[in-house]
């Protein structure tokens, strides 16, 4: 007869912030489809690729988040820095990073993933 082992549920990291969610989406995305860089961190977090991904398509499909947020949020996503207000030619575009990541971080707040 063998003996049952017991699994301890592992804690799970939350996320800082939506910013901080946000880039751990994207180079998770960018492992998943091959592309993978060197990276030291293995913290489990509240949820998985697929569960942020999901988020996304819904907040976009009940109008929370529109085409622009998504177009900066992936341009700036993979320059892995955010826009910055003070440089002219990103004035607008941060703007707009800073209305989708309140968007994003209200819904991965209700959803438990965010401090």
């Amino acid at each position: 007869m063998t003996q049952q082992k017991s699994i301890a549920p592992v804690a799970s990291e939350k996320f800082q912030s939506a910013e901080q969610l946000w880039f751990w989406f994207l180079y998770s995305k960018s492992v998943r489809n091959g592309f993978s860089r060197i990276h030291c961190a293995s913290t489990r977090r509240p949820c998985e690729v697929l569960d942020v991904e999901t988020l996304i398509t819904k907040l976009y499909l009940s109008g929370r988040i529109n085409d622009e947020q998504l177009n900066v949020l992936k341009k700036f996503g993979d320059k892995r820095r955010a826009p910055h207000q003070y440089i002219w030619s990103e004035n607008r575009a941060a703007a707009v990073w800073d209305s989708a990541m309140k968007t994003l971080g209200d819904a991965a707040f209700k959803c438990g993933w965010i401090e």
